[in-house]
């Protein structure tokens, strides 16, 4: 790993459609970093649930049924990787069904625990290695990394949010997917465990005007600054 990339923790949060994956991906393949996406961690257990026919609405039976699944997440920026008892399921945990409930999964306490001592673990293990890490999700820097030198909170419109998360998805009904996404940012934010929401010290980015490759390049400088302000 580069000596530019030792040992430093970028931590990424924001609602869906924000730009936090390309994001985080980008500026870890620019500074050779390792990389986390903790909500395809929270998505894998989703789709386990679901392919087991636990019933995602019945917050005991997840809390039930959480240790269960082995997942795995590859940290290569260049190919991340998401396996569930040895499957690859990076494609299936991007579908419709998926996504629709996440949300609900997610606000499980007994999900977030496990999740959040596996995400710092990946963490840790990147730190003692001196790669270091780029995560993104929605409690980073919050609960799962709060004293990562590097913090920030992408935003977007929800008009902006809503044409990537179509084009991803490979649907033209804008308006259904904005409407989504105002469903999942209200159950995000709302519950009771770990809700989406930007700290005080978090640096904000709405990148609605902005090009994927001029976000990435404002991060990386940031990155840099604490970095040398850290080595001085």
């Amino acid at each position: 790993m580069s000596a530019q990339g030792k040992g430093i923790v970028i931590a990424i949060d924001g609602p869906s459609g924000s730009g936090k994956s390309s994001t985080a991906r980008g500026v870890a393949k620019a500074r050779d970093l390792r990389y986390l996406d903790t909500g395809a961690m929270y998505r894998a257990l989703t789709w386990w649930m679901l392919d087991n026919k636990i019933d995602v609405n019945d917050a005991a039976a997840v809390a039930a049924n959480v240790g269960r699944p082995v997942i795995v997440m590859g940290s290569d920026p260049s190919a991340p990787s998401v396996t569930v008892d040895g499957r690859d399921v990076a494609a299936e945990i991007r579908g419709r069904e998926v996504t629709t409930n996440v949300s609900a999964v997610s606000a499980v306490p007994e999900a977030r625990e496990l999740l959040v001592r596996t995400q710092r673990e990946v963490i840790e293990a990147a730190r003692d290695e001196s790669a270091g890490i780029v995560v993104e999700g929605r409690d980073i820097t919050t609960v799962v990394a709060p004293e990562a030198p590097v913090k920030l909170f992408l935003t977007a419109s929800a008009e902006a949010r809503a044409q990537r998360r179509s084009k991803e998805v490979r649907t033209v009904d804008v308006a259904a997917t904005q409407a989504d996404l105002a469903r999942r940012d209200k159950l995000d934010s709302s519950r009771e465990h770990s809700p989406l929401t930007q700290t005080a010290d978090a640096t904000e980015l709405d990148t609605t005007g902005l090009t994927l490759d001029e976000v990435i390049a404002l991060v990386v400088k940031l990155a840099d600054e604490v970095r040398e302000a850290q080595a001085s």
